[in-house]
């Protein structure tokens, strides 16, 4: 049987160790055996929805047409709802948790025409085991099917687009001559992604400025990764396009002590500190509030 969609991308906080990311895939199967399912990721931290968002993100443009499935999902089996969304007048789908996980991917490409809560019957297992595996239940069902053909609306009532739960997502600025930004993302290579365009960095030339905890450094604007001198910062246009504190084949998350969340504040080099003398990126854990 072949149906709308051949491609599941699917993406979670599950893991490899348990036999949660199998079941989902099979499930999907069970329903549509014409799709392939795709693992774009299962190694996010357990629970934490900034970052599947923001990795969902990071994938979304270069994922196959077809259906997202999502799951990173602390209030399952709560009040929050299970919803579907459309993109591009139907070019895609994505399914998950209303929890703001699916919202930094939308907003990328050009947002929801279309959302349901997934409500239907019909079109999802039945929780006999309990309402704690909604991505066994609920999520695998509902893509598998839409993948098959079966219309949106379908799956359960319309909701309003603007009323689903926003990503909340940390915005750069200036303050004082400075670039207040903060550390989205530390990849496997302990490159620190951060929450800046690379053109936010040519008003404070090149090279930058950078206090980090104490340690004077000079970071510098560089094409790639080992351009960066010995003993040197980097800043690195990364391959999502944002600007990534780097050092020279190593980790500079480990060399600088810097974690998912840390601020960073960058400025100008001013010209008594042009020669090598550095400083004024200032790194700390935000405060928590």
């Amino acid at each position: 049987m072949t149906g709308r969609f051949d491609t599941v991308s699917f993406l979670s906080d599950f893991g490899h160790g348990d036999e949660f990311v199998g079941v989902v895939h099979s499930v999907v199967r069970s329903i549509a055996p014409h799709v392939t399912v795709i693992d774009v990721t299962h190694g996010i931290a357990p629970y934490d929805t900034r970052a599947g968002g923001l990795a969902l993100a990071r994938a979304a443009n270069h994922l196959c047409p077809g259906v997202v499935i999502a799951v990173v999902d602390p209030g399952v089996g709560t009040s929050r709802r299970p919803i579907a969304l459309e993109v591009g007048d139907g070019a895609s789908y994505l399914v998950g948790p209303d929890n703001g996980l699916l919202a930094p991917a939308v907003g990328l490409v050009g947002g929801a025409t279309r959302a349901v809560e997934l409500t239907s019957p019909d079109h999802r297992l039945p929780s006999i085991t309990g309402a704690t595996f909604d991505g066994r239940d609920i999520f695998a069902p509902a893509a598998a099917h839409l993948c098959n053909g079966v219309p949106l609306t379908d799956l359960g009532p319309e909701i309003d687009p603007a009323g689903l739960i926003p990503g909340v997502l940390p915005v750069s600025h200036v303050d004082d001559g400075v670039l207040v930004s903060e550390v989205l993302w530390v990849d496997r290579f302990g490159n620190c992604q951060l929450n800046v365009d690379p053109l936010e960095l040519v008003a404070f030339g090149d090279p930058l400025a950078v206090n980090i905890a104490g340690d004077e450094r000079i970071a510098v604007r560089v094409a790639a990764y080992d351009e960066i001198p010995t003993g040197r910062v980097g800043l690195v246009v990364d391959s999502s396009g944002l600007s990534s504190i780097a050092v020279a084949r190593s980790s500079a998350a480990a060399e600088l002590g810097l974690h998912e969340g840390d601020e960073v504040r960058i400025s100008a080099l001013d010209d008594n500190r042009s020669s090598g003398v550095v400083t004024s990126v200032e790194l700390g854990q935000r405060p928590v509030r």
